[in-house]
């Protein structure tokens, strides 16, 4: 799928942008806090329904506006046109429409255009709690596999009722516990199968990415846990009711799953550097990227913000020999460097544009202008 143009308007710091992309490479520079991510991040909107930074829709409409619009105009690879148009007002519900027919439901949009995007965010995936590991498996076998989001929309749906009924202050019956824990373990079951053979396949991947970007100075891995690991789903939530209903919500469940993350034997965080922390996620996603791939009919869009800070300058050729290279499509990419970008562009060859992105106005360069 190529982004061939994009229509912007009071999307965060970005009042007005017309932009018109390279079927290769998209190049965007300028100083930190100027709206580069910010137009990154309306690309991912058209493709996740949401940013990748603020849940909030209403909060990412620009200061003293009353709404805003992103319209995508894409290339499939058959040639086929597809626009892709999402409108927000505050205080109404986004819309969001394909080929000008607004969708019913918006899980049925996720997988249509498949994107990775690699930001200083994802530094969060170490950092952070479970919830964002279990987030990245998610958004990865979402796109390829709608099974599983809708068997995770219904485990969602299901443990929110359950957490409803061990909060009450009357007695529940138990028929109506098992309702809904039956459900749980039905879904959680499907999702649990799904990331556990996703894991699978995902490692040796990500690793080779991981070696090829260290030049094989260190080794890591990755290895899943779930509470559905080694008894039956349903067992465990029953046995789990009468501690929950002390706690008022759901302990055990896929919901608790984890993705353990490792340098050598040891949890990368703790003992991972600036440098191997990035490399991992770097890794991490070039390896979605890849899986994507192949598990999908369309090519993604690669989406690459910032992605050299604290990198040596060796973990950075291999980065740029990798992204140069044939195996990936249309690619956008930022950096308050411009060097980086243009020895980027030196291998690449003559297919890209270059932006430069200045208080939130994007305005296309020539390459010979700084």
């Amino acid at each position: 799928m190529i982004l061939k143009r994009i229509s912007i308007l009071n999307y965060k710091n970005l009042e007005q942008a017309e932009l018109s992309f390279s079927r290769k490479l998209n190049c965007f520079f300028g100083q930190n806090g100027m709206g580069k991510t910010n137009l990154l991040d309306a690309i991912y909107f058209l493709s996740f329904c949401k940013s990748s930074g603020n849940p909030i829709d209403s909060q990412n409409i620009h200061h003293n506006q009353d709404f805003f619009v992103i319209q995508g105009f894409y290339e499939a690879p058959d040639g086929t046109p597809e626009e892709v148009y999402c409108g927000m007002k505050r205080r109404q519900k986004k819309q969001f429409k394909r080929n000008k027919k607004e969708y019913t439901r918006l899980s049925d949009h996720i997988g249509f255009l498949p994107l990775v995007m690699v930001s200083p965010a994802d530094s969060e995936l170490i950092s952070g709690g479970s919830d964002e590991r279990r987030r990245f498996m998610d958004v990865v076998i979402s796109q390829y596999d709608k099974e599983y989001l809708d068997a995770l929309i219904r485990y969602n749906k299901a443990m929110a009722q359950r957490n409803t009924l061990l909060k009450s202050e009357q007695p529940v019956e138990e028929e109506l516990f098992l309702v809904w824990e039956e459900m749980m373990a039905q879904a959680g079951e499907v999702v649990f199968r799904k990331r556990e053979a996703f894991i699978r396949e995902f490692i040796p991947i990500f690793q080779s990415f991981y070696s090829f970007i260290s030049q094989d100075k260190e080794q890591v891995g990755l290895t899943y846990d779930s509470h559905a690991c080694n008894a039956s789903l349903l067992e465990v939530i029953k046995g789990s009711r009468v501690r929950d209903q002390i706690m008022g919500y759901s302990l055990h469940g896929i919901h608790k799953d984890e993705l353990n993350m490792l340098l050598g034997d040891f949890p990368i965080k703790r003992e991972g550097s600036q440098g191997q922390n990035k490399t991992y996620l770097v890794a991490l996603k070039l390896a979605q990227f890849d899986f994507l791939k192949r598990t999908g009919s369309t090519v993604p869009l690669l989406l690459l913000d910032d992605i050299f800070d604290k990198l040596d300058a060796s973990r950075v050729e291999q980065i740029i020999k990798l992204v140069a290279g044939d195996n990936f499509g249309q690619i956008f990419i930022t950096d308050t460097n411009r060097e980086h970008l243009d020895r980027i562009l030196y291998k690449v060859g003559s297919d890209y544009k270059m932006f430069r992105v200045e208080q939130g106005v994007v305005t296309e360069r020539t390459g010979d202008e700084t």
